[in-house]
């Protein structure tokens, strides 16, 4: 790894951090907190774009003005399957008087794509309107990015030493190849290895439909991500002499089966417990479906209720969905082959080469080749320690001016946190941010924050971080 000096610079946009909604000025933790969420998302740090290594200088040079000393920011270069992408790593240095080992805190820097003529706003520009601000990256990730980046700030200028060492781990192909969540994870095991990992990219404040809370969500386990490449093959020919058989149909009715099929019902305890909370605080139909569920995961009829809401089809088990296709050569001669990439999200347990043989069996057409996209990362549960639990606990408290329930979850979606758990590490996702179910856009059209939840989630890592480490 190399380290990067103090002479790295930085150049801030235009703007200060707007008033707050009493007309009052934002602390300077604030300003500092919105110009760097400002800044980052400006750069399209999406796959083939060539700007982590931007955001990486940038978030460099910030951190390096602040006082940190050059050979504890650490920066690595990555090629993540042909595309050029950069980690970070970031040490604050504690004292040693608690004994403890180092606590790893985990965000990452790129984006999933936004083509800026989908939008109604520019995706990489950062927007405020109507209570929110829209732009890609909002949520996913880099209000995580941003809030750790500003508390460590914040705290250095205060002049805190913690009592154990803490690290940044901000990886850059999140989204992707996960090559640097690999070699970052592989690093910290071997040179760090800490006490446990707290992770930003999860977790999260579920709010109501008037934003008052409801939970926090603690994400302690995930399915297992990969993807699959189905290929049909054809001779191909002139189009003007149709085949009974077409790879382009071919392959559309082996989609159209995976469609249709529904993966078999599953649970854990820790998804039973948390759907049964979370029925708890939910009214209506799909409340009464989770609670049923949770006492009796047979019922037919809950679980089509709870299948039935994107939120919450993946708690249930295995999916799997098409994402994207290509076929044919040329206008005027008969596909030769047709491809469809489809992802699927696997419940612990389920094990990759059992959904494998899962699909060809829906598909039911072995003409149909399936193949394995990339080497898939099975993780376990994790614990939920209980000092990062209290910590947890009074930062909510701080916040809301009360306790909040605090629900362990397992994520439907993938993060860099599986590859930690590989390595036998408890690793926890605490984030600051807060979300009704209605306003969750990471990954698609006009993602979105809103701005009371930016402000409001902006202590959540100081005081998280002084009780784990020294007040």
């Amino acid at each position: 790894m190399k380290g990067i000096g103090a002479a790295i610079g930085f150049a801030l946009l235009a703007g200060a951090a707007p008033l707050s909604a009493d007309g009052h000025e934002r602390s300077a933790h604030e300003q500092r907190s919105y110009e760097i969420y400002r800044d980052i998302i400006a750069f399209r740090t999406a796959r083939g774009h060539g700007q982590v290594d931007d955001m990486v200088a940038y978030l460099a040079g910030r951190l390096s003005k602040a006082g940190f000393a050059s050979g504890d920011i650490m920066v690595t270069d990555y090629d993540s399957e042909g595309d050029p992408t950069q980690g970070l790593i970031v040490r604050y240095r504690g004292d040693g008087s608690s004994n403890e080992k180092p606590i790893a805190l985990l965000a990452h820097m790129d984006v999933v794509d936004a083509l800026p003529e989908d939008w109604e706003r520019d995706p990489f520009t950062l927007t405020e309107a109507d209570g929110y601000f829209y732009a890609r990256g909002t949520q996913d990730n880099k209000y995580g990015v941003m809030n750790l980046t500003s508390t460590f700030i914040r705290l250095k200028e205060e002049g805190w030493t913690p009592n154990r060492d803490l690290y940044l781990v901000f990886s850059g192909d999140e989204e992707t190849g996960m090559v640097s969540t690999r070699a970052q994870a592989k690093w910290i095991a071997e040179n760090v290895d800490p006490a446990y990992v707290l992770n930003s990219d999860a977790g999260g404040i579920g709010l109501a439909d008037d934003f008052s809370p409801l939970a926090q969500q603690v994400q302690m386990a995930e399915k297992t991500y990969v993807t699959f490449d189905l290929t049909a093959t054809n001779q191909g020919g002139h189009s003007s002499r149709p085949r009974s058989d077409n790879a382009i149909y071919d392959l559309a009715a082996a989609l159209l089966k995976i469609a249709e099929y529904r993966f078999p019902v599953r649970d854990t305890q820790l998804t039973r417990t948390y759907l049964g909370a979370l029925g708890q605080s939910m009214p209506g139909e799909l409340g009464d479906a989770l609670k049923r569920f949770a006492a009796d995961p047979s019922d037919a009829s809950a679980i089509e209720i709870i299948r039935a809401d994107p939120s919450l089809v993946g708690t249930l088990g295995t999916t799997c969905v098409a994402t994207m296709l290509k076929g044919g050569h040329a206008q005027n001669a008969l596909p030769q082959s047709a491809s469809a990439a489809v992802n699927c999200r696997v419940f612990p347990g389920d094990g990759v080469d059992n959904v494998k043989a899962q699909l060809a069996a829906a598909i039911g057409n072995p003409e149909i080749a399936i193949v394995q996209r990339a080497e898939a990362t099975e993780s376990g549960v994790s614990e939920f320690p209980d000092e990062v639990r209290d910590a947890l606990s009074k930062a909510l408290v701080a916040r809301f001016g009360k306790p909040i329930p605090m629900l362990p979850h397992m994520s439907s979606g993938g993060t860099d946190g599986m590859h930690y758990r590989t390595l036998g590490y408890d690793t926890v996702a605490i984030g600051a941010g807060a979300s009704r179910p209605q306003d969750i856009y990471a990954h698609g059209l006009n993602e979105r924050m809103r701005v009371d939840a930016f402000y409001a989630g902006l202590d959540h890592w100081t005081i998280i971080l002084k009780e784990l480490a020294g007040g």
